[in-house]
């Protein structure tokens, strides 16, 4: 590393709050799935800001939209309708089983904007005593305290408590779990498709179905957190049409939270909702300075006719078919990989390593990637990846692997 880059990392801890170990390296720019730090050492990205840049970096059509936009206008009063909201929420609804949708500007502010949807609606539909809320063990749904008071770790950060009350813990693809956790007072149950920091665990569809069941049944809310999993990730464009059941059908939410790769690194997230549910929200419930602002939704509008143009999606599959193929590969061929995990172009994958030392190496060899749960490595390259990207991968993580003992 050299010394302007040394410089800059710690000048950088001085006066940033440590939330974050700081890395090793300073990022300067990227292009397309490469990124290349102020040394100019170029990596593959397979991080991608955590399934964020999921154009991957500097992608024409989104440079075009920003410079396009930003001379228009870029904010403005939520109060006011813009031709650039109308064209981002009618893809949304067009694209999913959503009547209603809110803007917001990360995942954690759509958690938020879904958990006080599902109460309110309880509240006015059920009773007022209707605020428990149903979650599930290795969850992650954000840092602020309605979406860290549904996410499992609140027991492990006692010092933030209160969380919100009413929050119970049922275990993933477990029903009768949940069953037991039900009663008169349940508002709603929220769940990841794909967990993420819960070690790239996908839903049963069975399972899914049972959830669907179960909520229509009770008059419950059923939300899905696809902020990580969906906009293309999984290989659809929402994460809940990766999971058919044995008829073909697909089972959907009430209430469905985005962001993430919805604006390819443009700050932008939004919440989906039946009209019912959508509906529970007037004027002084809830609300946002920058959500919906012009910029970010012509951005989220172009990523999002990317992400539906022909032949993405097929890539996206095609693509996730041949990183997992290789790395199956690599888990006959010796004892280095214990678990390939996830769906699509989210894959995580276990090792007998410590996880640290892996992504260290992995970095060291020209591969970005990150951290799910305690010991999984995460894999979420951009959906643009091509093949001989991924052969390029492969190569760096076989090369890795056998290196460590």
């Amino acid at each position: 590393m050299k010394s302007d880059a040394k410089t800059i990392i710690e000048n950088t801890s001085k006066i940033l709050v440590k939330t974050y170990a700081p890395q090793p390296v300073v990022m300067d720019h990227g292009k397309g799935c490469w990124a290349w730090d102020t040394d100019g050492k170029k990596y593959l990205d397979f991080a991608a800001g955590i399934a964020v840049a999921s154009l991957g970096h500097a992608h024409p059509a989104i440079l075009e939209t920003l410079n396009h936009q930003a001379a228009r206008l870029m904010a403005c009063q939520a109060s006011f309708a813009t031709k650039e909201k109308l064209e981002c929420a009618q893809l949304l609804v067009d694209n999913s089983f959503a009547d209603l949708i809110y803007f917001s500007n990360s995942g954690a502010e759509s958690v938020e904007c879904a958990l006080k949807m599902a109460r309110k609606w309880a509240y006015d539909n059920k009773s007022q005593q209707a605020h428990e809320i149903i979650a599930f063990r290795k969850s992650f749904h954000g840092r602020t305290y309605g979406a860290a008071s549904v996410t499992e770790k609140r027991h492990a950060q006692p010092y933030f408590e209160p969380y919100l009350p009413g929050v119970h813990y049922a275990d993933f693809n477990d029903i009768k779990s949940v069953e037991k956790l039900v009663t008169k007072n349940t508002a709603a149950i929220i769940l990841e498709p794909v967990q993420g920091e819960g070690g790239l665990t996908p839903a049963d569809p069975a399972f899914l179905k049972a959830l669907r069941d179960l909520c229509t049944a009770e008059n419950i809310a059923l939300i899905f957190d696809e902020i990580q999993s969906g906009m293309g990730r999984l290989g659809t464009f929402n994460a809940y049409e990766a999971f058919p059941q044995e008829d073909g059908s697909i089972i959907t939410p009430d209430i469905v939270c985005w962001a993430k790769g919805m604006g390819s690194g443009f700050p932008v997230g939004a919440v989906g909702a039946r009209k019912e549910f959508g509906e529970a929200l007037v004027p002084g419930t809830h609300g946002t300075t920058y959500g919906g602002n012009p910029l970010a939704c012509a951005v989220a509008a172009t990523v999002m006719k990317q992400i539906l143009s022909p032949g993405f999606l097929d890539n996206v599959n095609a693509r996730a078919q041949q990183f997992k193929n290789g790395l199956e590969a690599m888990m006959r061929e010796s004892n280095k990989i214990t678990a390939i995990k996830g769906a699509g172009l989210m894959i995580g994958v276990d090792t007998g390593f410590d996880i640290k030392v892996l992504l260290a190496e992995l970095q060291n060899n020209g591969m970005m990637a990150t951290q799910a749960g305690k010991s999984t490595l995460r894999l979420t390259p951009p959906l643009i990846i091509n093949e001989d990207e991924i052969d390029k991968s492969l190569v760096i993580m076989k090369k890795t692997l056998y290196n460590l003992t």
